[in-house]
């Protein structure tokens, strides 16, 4: 999964598990290239991120509803209504982004064949 803001493409991790999405981008110190996906999630916090992050907020059809850009550590978000993703994304992403426009996620081949495995079986 791909997120594709102008003509760049950053790479997104989406986080579902438990411990996944507790670790998340805590204690990494390199400068990350990638961004992560948290679905179903309202509340951010930047506790123990060893770097600033550009953080996007969106409804389920991937609506921007807001945007942090250059999120220092130890900083909250406090829950805001209609939002039902959150993006991590590596600093200076969201330039240009602007609120009420929708977000391109690009799903490669194999994605979309899992995906509809995944539905095949239920």
């Amino acid at each position: 999964m791909y997120l594709q803001v102008k003509r760049k493409k950053i790479k997104l991790i989406e986080l579902t598990k438990f411990w996944d999405r507790f670790k998340g981008l805590k204690f990494i110190l390199e400068p990350i290239n990638y961004g992560l996906r948290f679905p179903k999630k309202r509340f951010v916090t930047t506790n123990f991120l060893c770097q600033r992050i550009d953080i996007v907020l969106t409804d389920k059809e991937d609506n921007i509803l807001y945007i942090y850009e250059n999120m220092k550590t130890e900083k909250y978000i406090f829950p805001k209504r209609k939002v039902y993703n959150v993006y991590f994304l590596p600093l200076n992403t969201v330039k240009d982004l602007k609120p009420n426009t929708k977000l391109k996620i690009v799903q490669t081949q194999k994605e979309k064949e899992e995906k509809n495995t995944k539905k095949d079986e239920k």
